[in-house]
């Protein structure tokens, strides 16, 4: 059983497609296969109109085998690939290769050269090369299709809240944490500064999430293993109350937890934003509100 796209942010709406295609795939004893592209195609042919991708190849593949997903076909896209006419993509690349005995995708799938390749080219050639065709309808939230585009102007906007509504899941960003100026220590939050690898992160304000680490401590120091998962306040911005220039950046006050972590990767996803971003008049009145931050963000992740 076949699916095919590009399965950004893989929420709620490709989930369906994914959850469709194993189940069958159990049924009839088969695999359940993703065909997707790297790069997304759009930044070959139109970078400069690009969407940020909301998921890391990395973490698009730990989320579709979670998703039962049997095999994942990671097409190479480049320049060359693009010229493919949409038949020779169902043939060659579909029917040849992967020789599915059905094809799920989505109700906006288009395939081929100039995204010219039409569900009713393919819902004819399906069966002419001996595979059923399936087109599975949009799915809704509120009246509005969750769709990856939806979800990167919900981030943006700092609303992690609805976004993770139509993710099924938190929005998360990974990277390795950096070195910063150790200002955090001084005031009593110490932060883990993170060099994000995804190229979406939540707009500027505070947020309450979890911290996941990534990775094993290096040989012969101490710390928590890799899959260890804390409670954290994460503040996304500029830090205006100390240089407002600065570059935006994401820092993560893990509760609970002692130790050092630079040079680790971690993950920070994203539960609900607790506040806007502003420009405190001392260090004093930063502190007072991080401790609200703090016990306002334990309170959410504990559910009270």
């Amino acid at each position: 059983m076949l699916t095919i796209g590009n399965f950004d942010g893989v929420h709620i709406g490709h989930r369906q497609i994914l959850r469709t295609i194993t189940d069958r795939a159990q049924a009839l004893d088969g695999e359940a296969v993703v065909y997707t592209f790297d790069p997304h195609p759009r930044k070959v042919l139109q970078a400069d109109r690009a969407p940020a991708m909301l998921t890391t190849i990395e973490q698009k593949l730990e989320l579709l085998a979670a998703a039962q997903i049997d095999l994942v076909v990671l097409e190479p896209f480049t320049a060359a690939f693009a010229t493919t006419t949409p038949e020779e993509f169902v043939r060659e690349h579909v029917h040849e290769r992967i020789a599915p005995l059905e094809v799920y995708v989505g109700y906006d799938f288009h395939y081929g050269r100039d995204r010219a390749g039409s569900m009713k080219l393919l819902t004819e050639l399906g069966p002419r090369l001996g595979f059923a065709v399936t087109i599975i309808p949009e799915v809704t939230i509120g009246g509005q299709d969750v769709s990856s585009s939806r979800i990167r102007e919900l981030v943006a906007a700092g609303d992690v809240t609805q976004a993770k509504r139509l993710l099924g899941r938190s929005f998360a960003v990974r990277g390795r944490v950096i070195e910063g100026d150790r200002r955090g220590r001084t005031i009593g939050f110490p932060t883990a500064n993170l060099a994000p690898e995804n190229e979406v992160i939540p707009g500027a304000g505070v947020y309450a999430g979890h911290a996941r680490l990534l990775d094993e401590p290096a040989p012969g120091e101490a710390g928590a293993p890799a899959g260890a998962r804390f409670g954290a306040v994460v503040n996304v911005g500029r830090r205006p109350t100390f240089k407002q220039d600065d570059p935006p950046l994401a820092e993560a006050h893990l509760l609970d937890f002692a130790g050092d972590l630079y040079g680790r990767r971690i993950e920070l996803g994203f539960e609900q934003r607790l506040r806007d971003e502003r420009r405190f008049p001392g260090v004093d009145a930063l502190r007072e509100q991080i401790a609200r931050d703090v016990e306002t963000g334990r309170r959410i992740l504990e559910g009270g």
